[in-house]
């Protein structure tokens, strides 16, 4: 007969069984860390190209001329895009480390539904914000951006660690703010996926990636 600490044991293990079978466990903090480091990279780069053109500041951000815009316009969407190319490759990385190291399966079918719930989200808001830059609404791109990422996070959540539901509540509670405050938006992108990533991926690593291998 088993005694009770055994069939506790038996619970924990059926328990671990379940929540592999159902959530993507193979997130590492340091992808955050570095997803972060690049978003502060690309954010003080763009930060520094709209403060030398004479875009960043309050009157320029509205009223400014057409060859002005298009050619900040092309500079966010090469910055942009090679920030989220680093941060998607370190975030593939290190999480293959990391399932590499708990044993895991990187791709399978929480992995696929992990994406998908990310990639609407991040697809939809992607198009909309790539229409909204043709027609020169780029004083909008910061809140858009945190915003469409905060719901993406969100809705990712419900197939992988809990904290990553508060990082996407805390990049939705940032969209609104740089929407309300648009003047300082590029500030508030660069605190949301740069400061925030980091503190996140600090928070994750000391909490699972330092974590003795079970057994």
């Amino acid at each position: 007969m088993k005694n009770k600490q055994e069939y506790l044991n038996d619970l924990a293990e059926i328990r671990s069984i379940m929540e592999r079978s159902s959530r993507f466990l193979s997130l590492s903090g340091l992808s955050g860390i570095f997803a972060g480091v690049i978003a502060l990279g690309g954010g003080i780069l763009a930060w520094w190209y709209l403060r030398e053109t004479g875009f960043l500041t309050g009157k320029e951000l509205f009223i400014t001329s057409e060859n002005l815009i298009i050619r900040v316009r092309n500079f966010l969407i090469i910055d942009g895009l090679i920030v989220l190319i680093l941060a998607l490759i370190s975030a593939a990385f290190f999480s293959w480390l990391q399932a590499k190291k708990k044993g895991l399966a990187l791709w399978d079918h929480t992995t696929k539904r992990v994406l998908l719930s990310l990639g609407i989200p991040l697809f939809s808001g992607g198009i909309f914000i790539i229409v909204l830059m043709m027609h020169n609404q780029l004083y909008l791109i910061a809140p858009l951006t945190l915003l469409f990422y905060g719901l993406a996070l969100l809705n990712a959540g419900n197939y992988t660690l809990s904290e990553v539901r508060y990082l996407g509540l805390s990049e939705v509670f940032l969209g609104v703010l740089a929407a309300i405050f648009l003047n300082y938006g590029l500030y508030i992108w660069i605190l949301g996926f740069g400061v925030l990533h980091i503190v996140y991926g600090v928070f994750m690593f000391r909490k699972y990636d330092t974590m003795k291998d079970e057994g």
